[in-house]
């Protein structure tokens, strides 16, 4: 299979249109049934990290999410924030976390990643190579 992309106008609405061309791609690509609600929750939460800061920084730039399953399924969903501002939190052990000084938007990037954490065994939070934004990559093994 190519490589799906999707590329949608950072408005919440459109993220659940994301998790279900997520999970279609998934199921297409061979990723087994018990872990599909984790790849729709893990693609939803990317989404809506990504929405939240392009609405914080009032950036009108599409979010971006490719899909591929070249050995493995993966998924990447790329943002436009600066990028201390989306992978800031991303390197702090979790009592960090509950430092009750971080902002809400901090809080809510680490609370995020978090959660990403939670359902995906192989993730990796990055800078684009074209020096602005942050790129969530997340890998499911496919049963081929």
């Amino acid at each position: 299979m190519a490589t799906v992309r999707l590329s949608f106008s950072p408005a919440p609405v459109h993220v659940r249109t994301a998790r279900l061309v997520g999970v279609a791609v998934a199921r297409r690509a061979g990723v087994r049934e018990d872990l599909l609600d984790e790849v729709r929750l893990a693609i939803g939460e990317a989404c809506t990290r990504a929405v939240a800061l392009h609405r914080q920084y009032d950036i009108p730039e599409p979010v971006l999410v490719e899909m591929s399953d070249r050995g493995a399924y993966a998924v990447r969903v790329v943002d436009r924030a600066p990028i201390e501002a989306g992978i800031g939190l991303a390197a702090l052990p979790p009592d960090e976390l509950a430092n009750e000084s971080l902002t809400d938007e901090a809080l809510t990037t680490g609370v995020g990643f978090a959660l990403l954490a939670g359902f995906v065994e192989d993730l990796q939070v990055r800078p684009v190579d074209e020096g602005i934004g942050t790129e969530v990559r997340m890998v499911w093994p496919v049963g081929r």
